[in-house]
């Protein structure tokens, strides 16, 4: 795969006996001493292999909000006894539209909307289909707003977790019938914002700290038709506090309420680096960790998985990944000339 600047990049490539990079890498990692089950034969260039420990997400969904709640006063502003994220109404985002740098994007190795059809933007796209396909088969299990939620994390820092996070946001933008809002939960460092080029704001942790906010009036637009973002917010020291309060739950469910097409991704801290990566997994119905080809250990791993096994569906994507012994360029069918 060509190297996509100073970023991580997310790759595969298949080897002549058709055998997956993650299956190939198998032999270093043992990914099946990690998990309860074995991991399905990988099926994407991107290689995310599921894991289902235990039953599948609870058959009930979670009670509806109650549309009873008080009408706002006069001045817009609502009772602190009146949550906003319970008065029943659709969670659409009428705030200004920002302008993403498309030339950041690009300098970063990023997709670039609009752009060419890359090997990047076709290994992402085979694994957003994953996950949308498993987000229907959650919904259909009466998951409720949890089957709308992705989590992306990884063992440490420095291994594409926010990079995988941003070029999946930016290709299930391009869905017709989706949209995605893509959630700076990075709290101690923050990075969404930067690195799209938006200005900063209110964002998660203002929304779960003050109950009189509601959190779908701190979402950025942008002009990417699809996708929306949310900041991370006010810096605190007690941030996993915050999460593991009842108040997430509600703040998280206003993010998707009236809303079923929108996926929210969330770009949490690496799972061995801060606690807000596992009190987010109680609230997902699938988590992304991030395996770096020439970083990730078996240990680490091993720990993270452990550490997020609050969802019950965790995927491995193998990111980095530079060598192909078959020679074969992953999306270069779009490039032919015949």
């Amino acid at each position: 795969m060509t190297d996509h600047h100073r970023t991580p990049q997310a790759g595969h490539e298949d080897a002549p006996d058709g055998k997956s990079l993650l299956e190939r890498a198998d032999g270093r990692f043992d990914f099946n001493s990690l998990m309860g089950r074995p991991i399905p034969a990988a099926e994407t260039s991107a290689s995310a292999a599921s894991r289902r420990e235990g039953q599948r997400v609870a058959a009930g969904a979670r009670q509806p909000v109650s549309d009873a709640a008080q009408a706002r006063s006069a001045a817009g502003t609502t009772p602190p006894s009146v949550p906003l994220e319970e008065e029943g109404a659709v969670a659409t985002f009428t705030g200004e539209v920002h302008a993403v740098d498309r030339e950041h994007l690009r300098e970063q190795g990023l997709i670039v909307p609009e752009g060419a059809v890359t090997t990047l933007l076709e290994e992402f796209r085979i694994v957003k289909r994953q996950l949308l396909v498993q987000a229907a088969d959650l919904r259909r299990q009466n998951a409720g707003p949890m089957a709308q939620r992705v989590l992306i994390s990884s063992p440490h820092p420095g291994e594409g977790k926010t990079y995988c996070a941003l070029n999946l946001a930016l290709s299930i933008a391009a869905e017709k019938e989706s949209e995605v809002l893509l959630v700076d939960a990075d709290f101690a460092k923050p990075s969404i914002l930067s690195a799209l080029g938006l200005p900063g704001g209110p964002g998660l942790m203002d929304a779960l700290i003050d109950s009189t906010i509601d959190v779908a009036d701190c979402v950025l637009r942008t002009d990417i038709p699809g996708l929306h973002v949310l900041p991370a917010g006010e810096a605190t020291s007690t941030d996993s506090e915050y999460l593991s309060s009842s108040r997430t739950s509600r703040v998280l469910d206003r993010l998707t309420q009236g809303a079923p097409h929108r996926i929210v991704i969330f770009d949490s801290p690496p799972a061995l680096a801060a606690s807000p990566a596992a009190e987010l997994a109680k609230y997902v119905g699938q988590v992304l960790v991030i395996v770096r080809a020439d970083r990730t250990g078996r240990g680490a791993l091993d720990d993270a998985i452990t550490l997020l096994n609050a969802c019950p569906n965790v995927q491995l994507l193998l990111n980095a990944a530079q060598f192909s012994p078959s020679g074969r360029r992953f999306g270069s069918y779009y490039g032919y000339k015949g």
